[in-house]
């Protein structure tokens, strides 16, 4: 009989891409997702349907990145990026036969032969629509899909429960149109949250939305110093590391949030740093693919990690067979971590404990390519434990739900377990501008709401003009812009992208201001309906909050 329950959660967010950018940094974003990860994804759970092994896990997909699967244009330029990857492979096996590098030459049929895989499943097993194959599962049992904020907003610095109850209710809306049911659990953007104040609350929005759960890391709930996973993403800063006393709470148990009956569950510390850590998580193994080396031509990575010691340049050549046994050994590995972990937790407590296991999706194939088939043999070897149960995060709750209450802590899993990646001295311009259009929106909700002061032509204009507005502010909300900022992954995009949706936004709500509306905002709606053309049933009224039910 099991002791403890296993919660593999795996969230997925880019941000909105369509349109806005190629290479390096725009749509390619999400083709390489697609790719890379969200179809061979799709391909695992299917290998483990037939292979009947036992239990399910979770999976979370933000409203925003729904959207663009769901997206014909997107499609369509997916269908061409698959082919330009193959030409592009294909290409690569020429060049490197008349050089005579016959081992690159066979990575170079690896890939052709990867992408070929790929567009095989997209068109001949999941019809080019990846949400519903992702919701063909659900149904069957063998995951559970979280919900998300509209567009990933960092929920802790919105200023409003407006701002607030218009993220996650139009996640909720999305959700329900895309996978026919609401939504039971969700996850945060970030596992960002703040206790409830006057001015705003995700604890209220979450319940008047009928939330069943959500995440947190380990340190909101037990106090201590949060972990670091994120050293080799952005720069260490000191002064941003922060610790609270510990408390009598552990990651091992789910509680309730005081005065609600929605339960919060923990990242478990340990198994997050095995994954995570850049010093001796799995990826970091030198058998492994090097993400960061390409070659010039083609773009392919034919390189393993060797050693992070060792300069990119030095790197050595790529053998894929060695590095899916290290993948095996490493699976075999994380099995045994969590049986030890929860055997320890249940010997000195007496009580059934749950890990919970929250990773970006992305990082598995992406990232670390081989992480999906370390993914799939871990996920088989914990269904044949006799200590582990592996079920997903709303399973674990019903059959063993939590009976004490808590108190959260404000904290986040971005670096120093507070808000420091969202808000800093490069970024809280944003935010203030981010606060400004907050009070424009609840302004111009007050001052026009529904209205029809010029007759039926110009009340249809007025509320696709409201909608787009409610569109830009979303956009501009969105916690990538800040992210990039910060991390330098791509500041120069990500301020423009800011920047561009704060303009837009500025000259629609002034548009709108006016009575009557100047008739050259007509043609430029136009071009933003056609580019910025997220959430397409979007209701300004969720911007009311409340109010607007």
């Amino acid at each position: 009989m099991s002791i403890g329950s296993f919660v593999l959660v795996l969230h997925s967010h880019l941000p909105y891409c369509r349109k806005a950018g190629v290479w390096p940094f725009g749509e390619e974003w999400v083709f390489e997702a697609m790719a890379e990860t969200y179809i061979p994804l799709l391909d695992i759970i299917d290998h483990l349907a037939e292979k009947n092994v036992s239990g399910s896990f979770t999976v979370g997909f933000t409203p925003v990145l729904l959207d663009q699967l769901q997206d014909p244009y997107m499609l369509l330029r997916f269908d061409e990026y698959l082919e330009t990857k193959i030409a592009t492979a294909e290409a690569d096996i020429l060049r490197f036969g008349a050089e005579s590098e016959w081992s690159l030459q066979e990575l170079a049929k690896f890939y052709r032969d990867r992408y070929e895989r790929v567009r095989d499943s997209f068109y001949l097993r999941h019809n080019r629509n990846l949400v519903n194959a992702f919701k063909a599962f659900q149904d069957r049992g063998l995951i559970e899909i979280l919900a998300g904020a509209a567009t990933h907003a960092y929920l802790p610095l919105l200023a409003t429960d407006t701002s607030i109850y218009s993220q996650l209710k139009l996640g909720y809306d999305v959700y329900n149109y895309s996978f026919g049911r609401p939504p039971q659990g969700i996850w945060l953007p970030e596992c960002g949250y703040r206790p409830p104040s006057e001015s705003s609350s995700v604890d209220r929005a979450l319940k008047e939305l009928g939330y069943s759960c959500f995440f947190v890391d380990a340190h909101a709930i037990e106090g201590g110093a949060p972990i670091d996973v994120y050293s080799d993403r952005i720069l260490k800063k000191p002064e941003v590391r922060s610790a609270t006393a510990k408390r009598d709470y552990t990651s091992y148990l789910p509680y309730l949030v005081s005065g609600s009956n929605i339960a919060v569950l923990g990242r478990n510390q340990r198994t997050a740093l095995q994954v995570w850590s850049s010093e001796w998580g799995y990826p970091g193994d030198g058998n492994y693919r090097e993400f960061h080396r390409r070659d010039p031509i083609s773009g392919f990575s034919y390189w393993k990690v060797t050693s992070r010691l060792v300069d990119i340049s030095a790197k050595e050549v790529y053998q894929p067979e060695a590095a899916l046994c290290r993948a095996k050994e490493h699976a075999d590995h994380f099995v045994n971590l969590v049986e030890r972990l929860l055997l320890d937790f249940n010997s000195e407590t007496g009580k059934r404990g749950v890990i919970v296991a929250p990773f970006d999706v992305e990082l598995f194939g992406h990232w670390w390519m081989e992480g999906l088939d370390w993914l799939k043999w871990a996920l088989e070897g914990l269904s044949k434990s006799p200590y582990v149960e592996v079920v997903s995060a709303s399973d674990c709750l019903e059959r063993y739900p939590p009976n004490e209450e808590i108190d959260l802590l404000e904290s986040s899993w971005g670096l120093g377990g507070g808000h420091y990646v969202w808000d800093n001295d490069q970024t809280n311009w944003m935010w203030q501008e981010i606060h400004s259009a907050e009070k424009e929106i609840e302004d111009m909700v007050l001052k026009t709401g529904h209205r029809n002061r010029q007759g039926e032509d110009n009340a249809s204009l007025r509320a696709r003009l409201l909608k787009q507005v409610a569109r830009e502010a979303l956009l501009l909300q969105s916690s990538d812009w800040p992210f990039l900022v910060t991390t330098e992954q791509a500041r120069d995009y990500g301020e423009r992208r800011f920047l561009e949706h704060k303009h837009r936004f500025e000259r629609l709500t002034h548009a709108l201001a006016k009575d009557p509306i100047p008739p050259d905002i007509v043609s430029y709606l136009e071009q933003l309906e056609s580019i910025d053309a997220v959430f397409p049933k979007i209701d300004f009224t969720a911007f009311m909050g409340k109010q607007g039910f």
